[in-house]
């Protein structure tokens, strides 16, 4: 991914417990209410190509870590959306063509060769919103945009390139301040270090970070083990897979998973106490932060090392609360 440019890291310790608590219940509200409302096409445009891209280019523009994962989030909800704009825009042709011949069909493959031929567009244009919703205020210009897009052989103007921003905006309601997973692990942190747990929360950071970004550009592959994992079994069928939806598409479930590999590499002697502490803050189970743990550490290093860790360690459940 090349080097990354010094940035301004999360103050850890300053915040106040009351405001804490209120922050992770919103989140965990958010990320329950989007999971109840989980369209079937969640995911779909997070390949790792896709992902790959997107943080090339906000390290091309010295984007902060929020923006990126930000962007991809965006680029992801507003595809969705064009997607099943595209399906109902069919349907309703069918049947106001039904009883004759009609051009459905036509009309449906050119709004989806418009999506292929516009797709770079709007991913910059995702990138661009993403920027400017960054704390550091590090934005996109339309000159930079442009500049990008011609190097690439596109030959947009400034008002495509505007009318594209507006596009994502009104497809996505508006609605583009979406929490992110880096959000999810920051405010884990800072409630862990409340609670007790003695652990250097800058490093830590670092490395969550750094296994954020491997689980977004290796996604498909570590939730395919995670699956098997669950179900153990090689081959899970078509339904079970459809399930599981809701597994890859849980940021909290992510969050956790993150900061427990992160702690095992980095003290695996703690990393115990840290489980604990996050199934009393989440109510997540110690074994299903196990297995995503384990899944991230077998695309890593090619082994799941925790599950004898887990074995040895006696583990249990305590009691679900939110900040203690």
């Amino acid at each position: 991914m090349g080097s990354r440019r010094p940035e301004p890291g999360p103050v850890f310790g300053k915040v106040a417990p009351e405001i804490l608590e209120d922050s992770l219940i919103l989140l965990a509200t958010e990320n329950q209410r989007y999971l109840s409302r989980l369209p079937g096409q969640a995911g779909c445009f997070k390949g790792r190509q896709i992902v790959e891209f997107i943080f090339l280019l906000s390290e091309k523009w010295h984007l902060d870590l929020s923006a990126r994962y930000q962007a991809v989030e965006l680029l992801e909800r507003f595809m969705i959306k064009q997607v099943e704009q595209i399906c109902n825009s069919s349907r309703e042709k069918v049947k106001s063509c039904e009883g004759g011949r009609g051009g459905g069909d036509r009309g449906s493959s050119s709004q989806k060769d418009q999506i292929y031929d516009t797709f770079v567009l709007r991913l910059v244009s995702c990138v661009q919103l993403a920027s400017k919703l960054s704390l550091h205020y590090n934005i996109v210009n339309s000159e930079m945009a442009l500049k990008f897009l011609q190097s690439l052989k596109y030959s947009y103007s400034k008002q495509e390139l505007l009318e594209s921003e507006l596009l994502v905006l009104k497809t996505l309601h508006f609605q583009i301040n979406v929490s992110t997973p880096l959000a999810y692990v920051e405010l884990l942190l800072e409630v862990l270090g409340h609670n007790g747990c003695l652990l250097p929360a800058e490093p830590l950071h670092q490395v969550c970070v750094q296994l954020l970004d491997f689980s977004y550009l290796t996604r498909d592959s570590i939730y395919d083990t995670l699956l098997k994992m669950a179900i153990e079994n090689p081959t899970p069928n078509k339904l079970q897979v459809a399930k599981f939806l809701t597994v890859k598409e849980d940021f909290m479930l992510l969050a956790v998973g993150i900061i427990s590999t992160s702690v095992f590499i980095l003290d695996p002697v703690h990393w115990r106490q840290v489980v604990e502490h996050l199934n009393s803050i989440t109510g997540i189970t110690a074994r299903s932060i196990l297995e995503l743990s384990s899944a991230v550490l077998e695309h890593i290093v090619g082994s799941a090392p925790l599950e004898q860790h887990y074995s040895n360690s006696g583990m249990r459940a305590p009691k679900n609360r939110v900040v203690t």
